[in-house]
């Protein structure tokens, strides 16, 4: 707010470019200036307005952030649930590998071919004691006496 100026002997002196500055005493003696109490207010009231947006900032910080922490245990939750089905579904294929081995299943199918094998003969037998039993039985020469 100082312009510089060259006097007649090329000497450079600083000239107040305002009024009001060329007023002003440079001590202050201790006195009170109405521009220091409205710069001082104007400094209040800012940093006052700084806290208040910084209060409001913070809170819809918190805000967001219990909505996010809510956001997460959901999530948590549904992991802990998928999870659990997952074990689930890992124990029932583990069991039905175990049933459906090529070892297990080799064994199984002997044993179904023997009952079968079983099966055939105990008809055929079946058979046989049907025709014996309810054909025509020859005459018996003697017959025995219980004792």
């Amino acid at each position: 707010m100082v312009a510089a100026h060259r006097c007649r002997d090329q000497h450079r002196v600083d000239v107040p470019s305002h009024l009001w500055l060329v007023e002003r005493p440079l001590t202050m003696d201790g006195a009170i200036d109405i521009r220091l109490i409205i710069t001082l207010g104007g400094i209040l009231f800012s940093v006052a307005g700084a806290a208040a947006v910084g209060k409001m900032q913070i809170k819809a910080m918190q805000d967001t952030l219990q909505d996010l922490e809510h956001r997460l245990r959901k999530i948590d939750q549904r992991i802990d649930g998928l999870e659990n089905g997952e074990s689930v579904i890992k124990q029932r294929v583990d069991v039905m590998a175990k049933m459906n081995a090529p070892e297990v299943l080799r064994r199984e199918h002997m044993q179904t071919a023997n009952m079968l094998a079983d099966i055939s003969y105990l008809k055929a037998e079946a058979e046989r004691m049907h025709k014996i039993h309810n054909g025509v039985h020859p005459p018996v020469a003697s017959e025995r006496k219980a004792t």
